[in-house]
């Protein structure tokens, strides 16, 4: 039992050593720079490399004490996950991961309990010898020697491993293996601040087979493609407004699509008036683009007919709060006017579809529309600033000379909605489960997030989350069920 344990440690020490990118993805681990790199090699190499020693030594001599410090660790490792699936919620892979480590564990502690039985050396006085033997000295090379291989052949090995991981990346059809209902996929949950872990706004809302993208903020289409959406999958983006953090990948994704998928009719773009000027902006900015691309790859690959984005504007009329924009195939989707006062116009969207409902507040305060709208449904994506950070934020700003960003952030408190704010809507309007995003100030580690969710757990008992990049939520046609997962 602790020859196996030591075994499994001892490849995932190698594989950690080795190959960072590819254990750090298996183990939804995500380095942003080569310093997060080396902390995977070095940190997590090194903890499963010592775990396997001391699990093999223990093995090897029959002597307890060495099984008792990978024991140690595993505890202190499922210790830390049941605190993660408390306070940062609940996660399948991480639900995975504890089940492994627990029967580790407890195979570890059984085999304590049996070399009792059998050996009496326990009693014995500790020897050098037991570390220091020509046994554990060839293991400890032989180790070294396969690393060393590995990374002396890493080119080989990248060759040899680029087809199979590039077929499985492009054979991913999100979409397509999805039951039929309403999901939601967090594309950037950002906001203009920059945030290392945040895209800025954009949401994937998916009906049956078809993705509709609800504002596209900076870097928002970059996490599209690595929660492996297929650019065909979209059938139309919608704006809620057009502040640059919701509409600057626009025309990367008006790109995307065309290119990706031999489009042969523009990206449909739905807005409030003013949406027409946007459109063409970035129709204009990506003309000399488009046609290089027609030159180098021919009309059958990028098909000219398909390049761009053409303009859907929509408007609410005089003394409505909302009018439907597309009823299509069982989907119906409402704008709504909101407040985000002085731009104008600026609305949200509501998704009704096989009985499931998703509302999209964009940028706004708390108006009688939005609770109108999310009345009943299943989620609420609530447009989050919390007021008592930004002013800390803001005092920071003028300490240190920056005054332009302080009056920026005084301002900002004037239009969009608290926590607060959404937990409250959310209870009034029977919503289901209320999901925090476009999060102000930057929230660069989890342990803010008690400070950013503020008092709102005091006027919603439903699930609050605080979105996050990757997020997605499945809501299944005839079902009360909201599943949860992570693309990313």
């Amino acid at each position: 039992m602790a020859c196996f344990a030591g075994v499994l440690f001892l490849l995932l020490g190698i594989g950690f050593i080795t190959f960072p990118d590819i254990m750090a993805t298996a183990f939804f681990v995500q380095p942003t720079t080569v310093q997060g790199l080396n902390s995977i090699r070095g940190d997590f190499g090194g903890l499963f490399l010592g775990m396997s020693f001391f699990c093999l030594l223990g093995a090897a001599t029959g002597r307890n004490r060495w099984l008792i410090v990978p024991v140690i660790f595993l505890i202190i490792i499922i210790s830390g996950r049941l605190i993660s699936q408390a306070l940062d919620g609940f996660s399948a892979a991480g639900a995975q991961s504890l089940k492994i480590e627990a029967i580790l564990l407890v195979l570890l502690t059984a085999a304590i309990f049996v070399q009792n039985f059998k050996t009496d050396s326990e009693k014995n006085s500790f020897r050098v010898s037991e570390i220091l033997n020509i046994k554990v000295l060839t293991a400890a090379v032989i180790v070294a020697v396969i690393i060393a291989g590995l990374v002396l052949f890493q080119k080989r090995i990248g060759l040899l491993l680029v087809g199979p991981i590039g077929t499985e990346i492009l054979s991913a059809d999100v979409v397509g293996n999805l039951p039929d209902g309403l999901h939601v996929a967090l594309l950037g949950t950002g906001a203009p601040l920059a945030d290392p872990r945040r895209a800025s706004f954009s949401v994937g809302v998916i009906a049956g087979k078809d993705l509709y993208v609800v504002d596209v903020g900076p870097s928002s289409v970059r996490k599209l493609e690595l929660m492996k959406f297929r650019h065909a999958s979209i059938k139309a983006v919608l704006l809620t407004h057009f502040h640059s953090d919701h509409i600057g990948d626009l025309g990367e994704l008006m790109l995307k699509r065309w290119s990706g998928g031999s489009m042969k009719s523009p990206l449909d773009v739905f807005g409030p008036r003013g949406v027409e000027t946007v459109v063409a902006g970035f129709n204009t900015a990506y003309s000399l683009d488009f046609k290089s691309r027609i030159l180098h790859h021919g009309p059958n690959v990028v098909p000219p007919s398909g390049a761009g984005g053409l303009a859907r504007p929509f408007s609410i009329p005089p003394g409505a709060e909302s009018v439907t924009i597309i009823d299509d195939d069982g989907l119906r989707v409402t704008a709504f006017t909101v407040d985000h006062g002085p731009v104008k116009p600026a609305v949200g969207y509501r998704f009704d579809y096989r009985g499931r409902t998703v509302v999209i507040s964009g940028d706004t305060v708390s108006t009688p529309a939005l609770y109108h709208q999310a009345r009943g449904a299943d989620l609420l994506l609530m447009d989050a600033l919390q007021p008592v950070l930004i002013k800390s934020l803001r005092n920071a700003s003028q300490t240190a000379g920056r005054g332009n960003t302080a009056a920026i952030l005084h301002d900002i408190m004037e239009y969009h909605a608290s926590p607060e704010d959404g937990a409250i809507i959310a209870n009034a309007a029977g919503v289901r489960h209320l999901i925090l995003t476009h999060i102000l100030p930057p929230l660069p580690v989890s342990e803010f997030k008690p400070a950013v969710l503020g008092e709102a757990g005091k006027f919603f008992s439903g699930p609050i989350t605080i979105g996050e990049d990757g997020m997605f939520f499945s809501l299944p046609a005839g079902s009360k069920d909201i599943l949860m997962k992570w693309l990313l």
